[in-house]
């Protein structure tokens, strides 16, 4: 797979098997693992984060999140990944959404 271009994608991480409906506290430190990295750009939403960078570091990134919930001691993750890579242009998080917004 080719690495060297943008993607953009969105990531989802489901911590599962504790009891209650919070996840919250885990969440943060999601958050605060994304906030110590500078390879991928991010911007968290109410369902999930928005992601940033070359595919390599997208997937590596995930991976880490994937693994830090699990090494917070919960019995199971669940994490969904979606990725768009273009090969004929450039696009960010902002020019896909401007994409939508600008027509009529």
């Amino acid at each position: 797979m080719a690495d060297d271009g943008i993607a953009t994608a969105d990531v989802t991480v489901l911590p599962i098997g504790r009891e209650g409906a919070s996840v919250g506290d885990i969440l943060v430190e999601v958050r605060r693992h994304l906030e110590s990295q500078d390879k991928v750009r991010f911007e968290l939403h109410a369902m999930g984060t928005s992601l940033e960078g070359t595919p390599k570091d997208i997937f590596s990134l995930a991976a880490e999140l994937h693994e830090l919930v699990l090494d917070s001691g919960l019995p199971r993750c669940y994490t969904v990944l979606k990725v768009d890579q273009r090969t004929d242009k450039q696009q960010t998080l902002e020019s896909k959404v401007d994409s939508v917004l600008n027509r009529d």
